[in-house]
């Protein structure tokens, strides 16, 4: 298999381009990690997850927001629309008001949208205008009182169009549905729920709706997350895009809670490699390679957050660049077994990097009994990537961490590397240790009665290395130090 195909596979199943999933909307993160973490009600607003549904009138995008609103039941959701932000028409626009464009950017009220929107999005209550198409103007019916929430989905043709309108976004959906279906249905819209004559319902599409479509919103599609075909119609599409909601609504909670922890930036490949790895089904041969692929990806977000020092360099044009330097003195630490999965990406990145081991005994002792170490001798002066591809309870990534403090390694140095994490364990280093930084590609749901993280991937180590749970757990360890 190759990387192409998990986009194939998942494409194939629903129907859905995936053009990239930004998620980086996210509060921007303190570097300063000198203070201890504190709870969730200490810290600043819980800011809203926002989502941007847009595409052509009568494309859909009313029906995917109601089937996003119906599965996210258990969240907070509101629906703002564009639709309430027109501007009010004067005297003079109301007398030849078959000749507006109700399509064109210029009819909406894009400050009030904006100004609306961040207020919502830093915990206030707003009153959105309730716009009245038959006098044309927002002030004839009360206007409605929108809370803040959890999931705030801001929908309309145009939610794309201005830059900062689409800053305000987490995820940005294109409803992408056939000229002639969108077509049919304005006309049966129109004709049966508005009571407009045909003709003139086709005179306005001709001279204003097609136009803008092809000029306004079409181009906006590129800025699309995710371009859901037929609508409405795409229930897969919708299931998965939900699915993945919820993912992000667990991740952006602990992001907000403790800054000390970066979840990289979520992809539809990387879901797509996820599905691969966490799959019983997946051969050993197809689990190693795309762990090997996740792993490079955790390591190398890792490297990004160690110190650096600004360098120039001349380029081959005789140029100057003004560059970073990479931290020099740098070492990781893999926690045996699983651990030492990470250790070919770290060596990837980082050329004749040192790599020490940590052997902690996790049966019958829940993770605390340190049985094995074998560390540089001056870590004590070094940067420490910590290696272990799942945190779950937390108590094993205690000791190991305890163990880094105790040869004298400060607590800041430390980036603790892994792919998957359990909120519980998260808490309990994160509590424990409030100035190391943890990376991780995706946070579960949680532990079962059994203290295994769900929904997991199982036992790591022995699907990577091939290992039955009756074979020897302790790998060799005449290379300790590289």
């Amino acid at each position: 298999m190759d990387s192409k195909s998990v986009v194939d596979m998942i494409e194939a199943s629903s129907g859905v381009h995936f053009s990239g999933f930004h998620m980086d909307a996210l509060e921007s993160r303190n570097t300063e990690m000198g203070q201890p973490t504190t709870s969730a009600s200490e810290k600043i607003y819980k800011q809203p997850f926002v989502i941007g549904v847009g595409g052509g009138a009568a494309s859909g995008k009313t029906t995917v927001c109601d089937m996003i609103i119906q599965q996210l039941h258990d969240q907070r959701v509101v629906l703002v629309n564009q639709d309430s932000f027109y501007h009010n028409l004067t005297e003079e626009e109301l007398t030849r008001v078959h000749e507006y464009n109700f399509d064109h950017p210029d009819a909406f009220d894009t400050e009030k949208l904006l100004c609306d929107m961040e207020k919502l999005r830093h915990g206030q209550a707003v009153d959105i205008p309730n716009y009245d198409f038959k006098s044309y103007k927002n002030d004839v019916f009360p206007a409605r009182r929108v809370n803040p929430s959890d999931v705030i989905i801001l929908e309309g043709i145009l939610v794309f169009h201005d830059p900062c309108v689409r800053d305000l976004m987490n995820m940005k959906i294109f409803v992408d549905t056939d000229a002639d279906v969108r077509l049919a249905r304005r006309i049966r819209r129109d004709t049966v729920e508005k009571g407009r004559d045909i003709g003139a319902v086709l005179d306005q599409y001709s001279k204003f709706v097609k136009p803008a479509f092809d000029d306004f919103i079409l181009p906006t599609k590129k800025y699309a997350d995710i371009i859901i075909p037929r609508g409405g119609d795409n229930h897969v599409a919708v299931d998965l895009i939900v699915q993945h909601i919820r993912t992000k609504l667990g991740q952006h909670d602990l992001c907000k809670i403790y800054p000390n922890l970066y979840v990289i930036q979520s992809t539809f490949q990387i879901r797509g490699m996820h599905t691969l790895i966490r799959d019983s089904q997946t051969t050993k041969h197809d689990f190693v390679f795309y762990a090997d692929r996740l792993i490079r990806l955790v390591v190398e977000h890792g490297l990004g957050h160690l110190p650096f020092t600004e360098k120039q360099v001349t380029t081959p044009t005789g140029s100057v660049y003004t560059g970073v330097d990479f931290c020099k003195r740098l070492c990781g630490v893999s926690v045996i077994r699983s651990g030492e999965s990470m250790e070919n990406a770290l060596r990837a990145c980082c050329k004749g990097i040192k790599i020490g081991k940590i052997l902690i005994h996790r049966e019958g002792d829940n993770g605390q009994q340190l049985i094995y170490e074998k560390l540089p001798q001056d870590i004590s002066k070094r940067h420490v990537l910590l290696l272990d591809p799942i945190l779950g309870t937390g108590n094993s990534a205690v000791q190991a961490i305890s163990l880094l403090i105790s040869k004298g390694v400060p607590e800041f140095n430390i980036i603790f590397l892994n792919l998957i994490s359990a909120p519980q364990g998260v808490h309990v280093v994160c509590k424990r240790f409030p100035r190391i930084k943890i990376v991780t590609s995706e946070i579960e749901i949680g532990l079962n009665e059994d203290f295994r993280v769900i929904p997991g991937m199982g036992e790591f180590g022995d699907r990577y290395f091939g290992t039955d749970d009756d074979q020897p757990v302790v790998a060799p360890l005449h290379n300790n130090i590289n």
